[in-house]
């Protein structure tokens, strides 16, 4: 699904109406009967509730809203922050169709007036600015947001949290309005997407604009669940119909990389895994796994890998009846082992996942990485990025978008730039955005588990592999998510998002209701 400004959000709007003849008042009714619906679904047992509406088409939606959740039976007041005769157009058809007239107040004296209604109710439904709205707030608008923040009502923000800049890309904003959910329309935002303004829910409902109508000049998407479907296997599959995964890493004292590797390739899927590590460490990650596969690998005197482990000889020894590489997870900073890799990536001929140390090894070197030749997959967290390029860490982070844009263009590679909304981006500049996950995979571990989700699913979907990344991205968060069953974001090991694994797979088998769920779904649809 694509990400759209809010210019263009307004532009599908029109083409959806003039090309399409879908009425504007049309879409308004969908709209505001699909927060209607998510509230009832969601929120059953909030019985009073308060709709906060501008004079705008997001008002508009909440008079739709509030009918609806009238007709079904809760107890619904409305307070319109300006004079009913400033209403115009669809939104005014939509007021005039209220059970009863709403409050209303012009001035943030006379909001002060209504305080108890913000009190007194179970549910708020913020629907005072959506798409359209720029910095600053007006004065009565800002004054209704402290109110919404001191209530105890659970809120739901209609199309957007009033106060956000649909186009923002910024984790935070200024004064915005508090959210327990987002219900947004037909395609999500930058700031829907990159904002953090909700702990809940956040949805996106179809209202009637076809597929043709949306556009999107930002080159950006929603990393999203029904993009992949996991076909079933066949009652006579066997171990070599689903590939086998090479994890080459590990050294003295870091052999939980690839041990953790490996189970996550394990536990995604593929047919066979062979881990390939230095001799000393081997017993151990061996002793962990028993369906695993291992080979010794030389090693120097600091226990990582020598300059000779991998040569030409033991590569194709390693690479032999293999059909994907994992090259990196707990590999150290060895001089030794950072020449070896380097040797290594320019003689591999198979799809190549590289992570942690494998990518130190080309700090400063980063024109050694291309995948023009065979498909190469890089997975750095902020850090190993700005290494890679050598450029400060703030400077990829304030430019995370265009930094995995580029490099992925020009190393001709799939990037995996790990972090707040984790970003896919391909050769071709085509960026995927993913929204599953939470700060507990904040904790060492997290990226060998993802390298080996990778890895498990290109072993067993090797093209477009693309797709594998995607949804191995995609799996990775979405563990984590239903791991909050049983951890807290501060208890959670990188083994319980493997763990974790298994009822993430039986989620995707789940039909998906009506609303797209940017985030939020495991929890509510587990």
């Amino acid at each position: 699904m694509k990400i759209v400004s809010s210019a263009e959000m307004l532009e599908i709007d029109r083409i959806t109406t003039e090309r399409f003849g879908v009425p504007s008042l049309t879409l308004m009714e969908n709209a505001g009967s699909a927060v209607a619906r998510f509230v009832l679904q969601q929120y059953p047992e909030k019985q009073r509730v308060l709709v906060v509406c501008g004079k705008g088409n997001n008002g508009g939606d909440g008079f739709v809203a509030t009918r609806k959740l009238h007709e079904a039976g809760k107890e619904v007041g409305v307070l319109l922050l300006a004079h009913p005769d400033e209403v115009k157009g669809d939104a005014k058809k939509m007021l005039e169709r209220l059970p009863s007239p709403p409050n209303s107040v012009t001035t943030p004296q006379a909001l002060e007036k209504r305080r108890e209604l913000f009190n007194n109710c179970d549910l708020l439904l913020d629907a005072i600015f959506g798409t359209g709205f720029r910095p600053p707030l007006p004065d009565l608008a800002a004054s209704a947001l402290e109110l919404i923040l001191q209530s105890t009502a659970t809120v739901v923000s209609v199309d957007l949290p009033s106060g956000v800049d649909a186009d923002s890309t910024t984790y935070r904003q200024g004064q915005v309005c508090r959210s327990d959910a987002i219900v947004t329309f037909t395609a999500p935002k930058s700031a829907v997407i990159f904002g953090w303004f909700t702990n809940g829910p956040i949805v996106t409902a179809q209202i009637g604009s076809l597929p043709e109508a949306v556009n999107s000049s930002l080159a950006l998407n929603w990393n999203r669940r029904p993009y992949f479907t996991i076909p079933k296997r066949e009652p006579n599959s066997n171990k070599g119909m689903y590939g086998h995964a090479l994890i080459i890493g590990g050294s003295l004292g870091k052999s939980g990389a690839p041990t953790m590797s490996a189970m996550a390739a394990l536990r995604s899927g593929a047919g066979l895994v062979t881990a390939a590590v230095p001799r000393s460490v081997l017993p151990i990650v061996a002793g962990a796994i028993p369906e695993l596969m291992t080979e010794p690998l030389d090693e120097n005197a600091s226990g990582s890998l020598s300059r000779e482990a991998l040569d030409t000889a033991q590569s194709d020894r390693l690479l032999a009846r293999k059909n994907v590489v994992a090259l990196g997870p707990g590999l150290g900073s060895d001089a030794d082992t950072a020449k070896a890799v380097r040797e290594f990536v320019a003689r591999c001929s198979l799809p190549l996942v590289i992570d942690a140390d494998g990518l130190n090894a080309f700090a400063g070197n980063a024109k050694l990485l291309d995948g023009s030749d065979r498909p190469l997959v890089l997975t750095p967290h902020p850090g190993e990025m700005a290494r890679l390029i050598a450029k400060p860490i703030s400077e990829i982070e304030s430019n995370r978008i265009e930094v995995a844009r580029n490099f992925a263009r020009e190393h001709h590679l799939i990037l995996v730039l790990k972090g707040w909304r984790t970003l896919i981006a391909d050769a071709q500049g085509e960026i995927w955005v993913n929204t599953t996950g939470n700060p507990g995979l904040a904790k060492g571990g997290s990226g060998d588990v993802l390298t080996g989700i990778i890895v498990g699913l290109i072993a067993q979907f090797p093209r477009p592999l693309v797709e594998a990344v995607r949804l191995a991205v995609y799996l990775h968060g979405l563990a984590a998510d239903l791991a909050l069953e049983k951890q807290t974001e501060r208890t959670m090991l990188a083994t319980d998002v493997i763990a974790a694994l298994v009822p993430a797979f039986r989620h995707l088998e789940k039909p998906s209701d009506d609303f797209a769920w940017i985030q939020g779904e495991a929890q509510h649809r587990a």
